[in-house]
């Protein structure tokens, strides 16, 4: 019993032991195969998680080095600036140096030359096909066009031809085109200027040391876009030929706009040879006519030789001088004063008190004010005023504008000095500049005087110029009609203002070339509906005058507080 007990127990032990570890080694196999894929799972995702942690390293690496790489607002261009910017009183741009390209090929790349010449034709009809063809045959690398835009890039890119190449450059953009054409001027390919004041600030404007401070202009874009915009109009209604405007500060002698029409685009750098598109305010030389019965009368004054209520008696109709008779336009009374003799603009009056002033004080005054020397200016292109002989008569023709010639600019600038007191300011297109001590060439009084007569040649009755008369701005002046020089069939039309006269800020040059008459137009003279009896400046260089200062003078005032009470005071009181 006890050796069968033993054995069964034997057995029993034997056969739990090789169960047990049968059991046991099936679960170690199964262990290990579950801790291996494991570990690939965490190698796996150790692995993904080392690479999204290196992008986001790099991501933020790069967010943090290139700040306001995606903020176009921020964004700087990133080449070396040739130009200067040029902006104008308001800091508003106006030529800016931009990077574009040249578009070149590369004839050793071309596979189908004729398929080529096919798709340029296509593409760009305006190309000299036949000159490009012949290039081509020379297998030298040439420019098929310069400074194209990014519309004709798109274009010679979409050919998908590889031997056109695009050379970038810095080209120099003018965001007004022909707003500015006549003060700007133009560079040439190289960025060298080459007209305006591009060339005359050349040097300034190319100064590494001051290549990122903006060169700043007196000009106001806004002030410039009105009156080119009435005086293009102008040219329109009067059927006229040209035209010219200048406005000027008459104590700082701040250019704030000019206009010469016709203009160009300067951004099309064409060569202009044509004559017609002249700066007719710095360059071109005219006789002014009646605006210089002003400076007769003034030297009068100035020399006690009469007052403003001095009565000239028996002015005759005419009076022969050589073998030319000077007359009137229309019949004035016998007797006339000083100040009647400018407001009704009496051309015979104006040489009874030339003949009062003298040779000698005209002379004296017109070396003074160097009002037949070359205009001094921020220009190259300047006029040179006809040489001028004190022979017989001149004195008489002289003192209402006949016989000698002058620029716009120069005219100005005088009429300034008649206005301020007498200073005679230097004009200038730069804002931040040194100012020169003006010239005095005629008293306080005497200036305060001409102002007061000026506003009666606009206010009064018997005046030259109602239409500019408009409220609140006070406004003064002169007109003036006379031949163009060198052509008698030519007109020039002009008249300039003095706004406001009882303190005198601006003046306002308006001229037309060959206006004419419009026989539709209606105008609202002195309370009248009425058309234009005559082809003279009171009816259309002084109806564009008043219509320019109605338009700008809110503006002025803005900028001006004491030309905004002033206007407050007439308008509201």
């Amino acid at each position: 019993m006890r050796k069968k007990s033993k054995k069964n127990n034997n057995v029993n032990q034997i056969s739990f032991y090789f169960e047990d570890y049968l059991e046991t080694n099936k679960k170690n196999k199964i262990l290990k195969k579950s801790n291996n894929f494991q570990d690939r799972i965490y190698i796996l995702f150790f692995f993904f998680f080392s690479l999204i942690l290196i992008f986001s390293i790099k991501i933020t690496h790069i967010s943090l080095d290139k700040k306001g790489l995606f903020d176009l607002g921020n964004h700087k261009p990133q080449f070396s600036l040739l130009r200067r910017d040029i902006i104008d009183r308001n800091g508003i741009i106006i030529s800016r140096n931009i990077n574009t390209f040249h578009a070149a090929v590369n004839p050793k790349q071309i596979k189908d030359k004729k398929n080529f010449l096919l798709k340029l034709r296509l593409n760009f009809p305006g190309l000299p096909i036949k000159e490009i063809e012949e290039k081509l045959d020379q297998k030298k690398y040439f420019r098929l066009k310069k400074r194209i835009t990014q519309n004709e890039k798109d274009k010679f890119w979409a050919m998908g031809e590889k031997a056109i190449k695009f050379e970038p450059f810095q080209a120099r953009m003018y965001t007004h085109s022909n707003l500015f054409s006549h003060i700007i001027g133009q560079v040439d390919y190289d960025n060298y200027g080459v007209s305006g004041i591009e060339k005359y600030f050349d040097k300034e404007l190319k100064d590494k040391q001051l290549i990122n401070k903006p060169f700043k202009l007196t000009i106001d874009s806004n002030i410039q876009y009105i009156i080119n915009k009435d005086l293009n109009e102008a040219i329109e209604t009067f059927n006229a030929t040209g035209g010219g405007a200048l406005l000027m500060d008459v104590n700082t002698g701040d250019i704030i706009s000019l206009v010469s029409l016709p203009n160009f685009n300067i951004n099309k750098r064409a060569d202009i040879k044509n004559k017609k598109y002249i700066n007719k305010i710095t360059k071109g030389i005219y006789e002014l006519g009646s605006i210089f019965k002003t400076f007769t009368v003034a030297l009068a004054l100035e020399h006690n030789l009469v007052s403003a209520d001095t009565i000239i008696e028996e002015i005759p109709k005419k009076i022969k001088c050589s073998i030319h008779e000077i007359t009137d336009m229309k019949e004035h009374p016998k007797n006339l004063s000083v100040e009647d003799i400018l407001v009704r603009s009496s051309n015979v009056g104006s040489v009874l008190l030339a003949q009062k002033v003298g040779e000698q004080n005209f002379k004296d005054f017109i070396e003074k004010t160097k009002l037949i020397k070359n205009p001094e200016i921020e220009l190259e292109e300047v006029g040179v005023p006809n040489q001028f002989k004190w022979n017989r008569c001149k004195l008489e023709t002289i003192s209402f504008g006949h016989g000698i010639t002058t620029t716009p600019l120069q005219v100005t600038a005088l009429y300034a000095a008649m206005s301020n007191g007498g200073k005679l300011i230097k004009p200038s297109l730069i804002k931040e500049r040194k100012i020169e001590k003006p010239k005095k060439i005629i008293s306080i009084d005497t200036s305060a005087k001409l102002n007061n007569i000026l506003r009666k040649v606009v206010n009064s009755k018997e005046g030259t110029a109602s239409l500019a008369n408009k409220d609140g701005y006070y406004v003064g002046g002169k007109t003036g009609t006379a031949e163009s020089y060198g052509n008698n069939n030519d007109r020039i039309n002009t008249f300039i203002s003095i706004f406001p006269t009882n303190r005198p800020k601006y003046t306002l040059f308006v001229m037309l070339e060959n206006p004419k008459i419009n026989r539709e137009l209606i105008y609202n003279y002195r309370g009248v509906k009425t058309k234009a009896p005559y082809n003279t400046s009171g009816w259309n260089s002084v109806y564009v005058a008043g219509k320019i200062i109605e338009k700008i003078g809110p503006i002025l005032a803005i900028n001006n507080e004491e030309f905004n009470d002033l206007y407050v005071a007439e308008k509201f009181n």
